[in-house]
């Protein structure tokens, strides 16, 4: 459920899908040093609870796992991971899709190239709860160029062959029955038969069609080849834009439906979200799909593009969940949802960008570029939809019997992950999860009102501000403000005493932190002096007292 933004912004047929995989181990134990202890990156786009105390992270810097409360591991990762090796070890790069199920784990990968990002590889286990984890690695789906005919569901369909992993990017994944479904801008809609142990594409309805029939005998032409889709062409090059003179031949123009962002699938159902609308496909024999399209213009979706998905079952009913942003006018981003299985769509969040939506019985969480957003009504079929935004995730946790708190905040109104959690093992009521620009946060208490927060250190006992240089304007952006975290590992004082000076030396800010007061949250600067005014772009010296010394810190700003 998620996908595309979060890093489009940073960053023979038979062998051609049939990409040969690599057998890979990976080791999680506690005592395993080629697992990293902790986070390397504190974006976390991705988050994946898996059995009884397993949380699966998608984090800028490689897939991580929470063992339990406290013992987390970032996978080692490496440049030159290839098939045909057996090591410890993932992909290079950010994790730009994950998925489980039941004992199942599938991560996708990409990183920055010189334009554009990249695939950078795929893999998946089917025991992925032990300390020792064996998985089989794929590089990034492509084609060869003879690859103009693609089998699919023991038939053919006529397409442009993907060559590159230039934006074939996995912005998602499902996991269900004998398939794993991946998404891509470049690289369309794409499924692993786990059982056949091949990869293969998959056909969506072109932008003027609301149904494709996959499945029908009819469907077809008898052809030298074999059976063929008629009147089918997959081409996600960008259509014709009136610019030009427009040929008659599909493979000059292409398709926005054959953009997949995102994707779902549970039973013999299947949905998709593409750069125009939503697909629900039915799965028939030999995994055939016949698909019903719906669109902004035809049907009332909120947005063109379909960035996330999700499924609610509750009191009987079944509702599915979309998130969208603007994609042409009239559109406004937001939040599809139907509660008839398609044939109704309505909006709610008009005007948020949402990046992911997950739910539970009555539970609905979406998380959007305002924070994290829960629905406050019980009545699926409620298209009025009311609902209440948590406050920003802070941390305050008693210290023992010291009387003071060991305190932590996320610096970011943004909420690009959330896990709806209620395995017993995190607390008698369910837990929510989130992930940000900032690090991931657990709540404690159903209401938010307080968070464990899990964050890269990389030393404890140093003192030091991040980012550095520090733009107001542009990092840590929570309520108008833009802050800079202050890290220094404080043990007995009650109070911190932080001054800023400017280059000169006049005094800019002074203030203080009481760790005995819940509310007085982490060590952070939001850049402002103390008449409220930002600073001017600079040097600035950062002067903490504590534990009976004195450290300095010495940040740049620039806005």
């Amino acid at each position: 459920m998620r996908k595309l933004i979060i890093f489009i912004s940073i960053f023979n047929v038979l062998m051609a899908q049939g990409l040969v995989p690599g057998t890979f181990k990976i080791n999680v134990s506690e005592f395993d040093t080629s697992a990293y202890k902790g986070l390397k990156s504190n974006m976390i786009s991705d988050i994946a609870p898996q059995e009884d105390t397993l949380v699966w992270l998608g984090t800028g810097s490689g897939l991580a796992v929470l063992r339990d409360t406290i013992n987390m591991y970032t996978i080692t990762s490496k440049a030159d991971a290839s098939a045909g090796q057996l090591t410890n070890v993932t992909p290079t790069g950010g994790v730009v899709a994950l998925a489980v199920h039941k004992k199942t784990l599938f991560a996708a990968f990409a990183k920055s190239g010189e334009d554009i990002t990249v695939g950078n590889g795929l893999i998946y286990s089917t025991d992925a709860t032990g300390n020792s984890i064996d998985y089989t690695y794929f590089d990034q789906p492509v084609d060869t160029e003879a690859d103009s005919l693609a089998p699919f569901a023991k038939r053919f369909f006529k397409g442009l062959p993907i060559t590159v992993k230039e934006a074939n990017v996995t912005y998602d994944a499902a996991i269900s029955g004998n398939y794993i479904w991946i998404t891509s801008w470049a690289g369309g809609l794409r499924r692993y038969n786990i059982l056949q142990k091949v990869w293969e594409r998959v056909p969506l309805p072109m932008d003027g069609d609301q149904v494709l029939n996959t499945c029908e005998a009819a469907s077809y032409e008898n052809t030298s080849s074999g059976y063929v889709l008629k009147n089918f062409y997959l081409n996600p090059r960008d259509p014709w834009d009136g610019t030009s003179t427009k040929s008659e031949d599909p493979k000059t123009y292409g398709n926005h439906n054959h953009k997949a962002f995102s994707v779902m699938a549970y039973g013999d159902t299947v949905w998709v979200g593409t750069a125009n609308g939503i697909n629900r496909g039915l799965i028939g024999d030999n995994g055939c799909v016949n698909w019903v399209h719906y669109t902004p213009v035809n049907d009332g979706l909120s947005g063109g593009f379909v960035v996330g998905l999700a499924r609610q079952v509750t009191q009987g009913q079944s509702v599915i969940w979309a998130a969208t942003v603007t994609a042409g006018a009239g559109e406004k981003s937001g939040v599809s949802f139907s509660n008839d299985g398609g044939d109704t769509w309505h909006t709610t969040l008009s005007g948020e960008r949402v990046y992911n939506i997950t739910t539970f019985d009555s539970t609905v969480l979406v998380a959007s570029k305002s924070g994290l957003w829960k629905t406050v009504t019980e009545n699926p079929m409620d298209v009025a939809k009311p609902w209440a935004r948590y406050k920003p995730a802070k941390q305050a946790l008693l210290i023992g019997s010291t009387g003071t708190y060991a305190m932590d905040e996320i610096l970011s109104d943004e909420v690009i992950g959330v896990a709806y959690d209620q395995r017993p093992f995190y607390g008698s009521s369910a837990t929510v999860w989130i992930g940000s620009w900032d690090g991931l946060a657990r709540a404690l208490d159903p209401n938010g009102s307080n968070w464990k927060v899990y964050r890269a250190t990389y030393d404890s006992d140093k003192v030091y501000a991040y980012p550095n240089p520090f733009s107001p304007y542009e990092h840590n952006q929570m309520g108008g403000d833009g802050y800079v975290h202050i890290h220094a590992n404080v043990k007995t004082s009650f109070v911190v005493k932080m001054d800023i000076f400017n280059f000169a030396m006049e005094p800019v800010l002074q203030k203080q932190f009481d760790r005995r007061i819940s509310s007085t949250g982490s060590l952070k600067w939001n850049g402002k002096d103390k008449n409220g005014r930002l600073v001017d772009n600079g040097t600035y010296f950062i002067r903490l007292e504590f534990d009976q010394k004195v450290k300095w810190i010495k940040l740049i700003v620039i806005k």
